[in-house]
């Protein structure tokens, strides 16, 4: 039989396992694994909110676009709208419609400035709509930028650990190498695990909030001329 198969087959098996490099990594290696696995399933519950979230947007705001064109009043929208929670396009609405109304209510003597009052009301609910569709994202943009170092900073720990049991031992095969070494590269695993899914979401999520905005703006630009010129009307009259 060839010698090295002889040498291979009396060497201790070494059990290589994802759970047994866990359980044999030093506390700090541990922590760190744990806090990682943490901030993956941190991301993943972000990650599937805000997708849910932003398919109920986008079907909201078809559902309500598809409201307004067609041809249905605007007093008796904004009245079935105004006394119940409203986001994204809805609220945009409301809010416009809220202030055109409350100028009418003092008689109109401040008419000749509510177009831009109405514009800066559109402006302050996007932006609010917007905060509100970004929210969280910031911790995906977090956890993928920090993962990778915080698994790096396991691995070195690591690979310390097993240094000095080298130098303890005073054996440096590779059966007393490896173990420590995997166990060490295993942190960097996991902070690849966590950092990657949460990159990739993170720049999806944020294209998915662009493109509300974007939406949200061009029917506030819409919306806005047809007040504007329901204002010179009046004016006029």
């Amino acid at each position: 039989m060839n010698p090295a198969v002889e040498i291979a087959q009396a060497a201790p098996q070494i059990d290589m396992s994802f759970w047994s490099l866990f359980w044999h990594a030093h506390i700090v290696v541990k922590l760190v694994m744990m806090g990682l696995l943490a901030a993956s399933i941190w991301c993943w519950s972000i990650i599937i909110d805000k997708t849910l979230l932003y398919r109920r947007t986008r079907q909201d705001m078809d559902a309500f676009e598809e409201v307004f064109w067609s041809g249905r009043s605007l007093e008796e929208l904004y009245r079935d709208l105004a006394n119940r929670p409203v986001n994204d396009m809805a609220a945009v609405f409301v809010a416009a419609m809220r202030e055109w109304k409350r100028s009418f209510e003092n008689g109109g003597r401040s008419v000749a400035s509510l177009s831009a009052r109405i514009d800066k009301v559109l402006d302050v609910t996007i932006q609010r709509e917007a905060e509100r569709l970004e929210s969280k994202l910031l911790v995906l943009s977090t956890i993928a930028s920090a993962a990778p170092f915080i698994g790096l900073f396991g691995t070195v720990w690591g690979i310390m650990n097993s240094f000095t049991a080298i130098a303890v031992s005073k054996n440096s095969s590779l059966a007393v190498v490896a173990p420590g070494i995997a166990e060490a590269l295993f942190a960097t695993a996991i902070g690849l695990f966590a950092a990657i899914p949460a990159l990739m979401a993170y720049n999806k999520l944020q294209a998915e909030v662009a493109k509300a905005q974007n939406r949200l703006e061009a029917f506030a630009d819409e919306f806005s001329a047809i007040l504007s010129r329901q204002i010179d009307e009046r004016l006029a009259a």
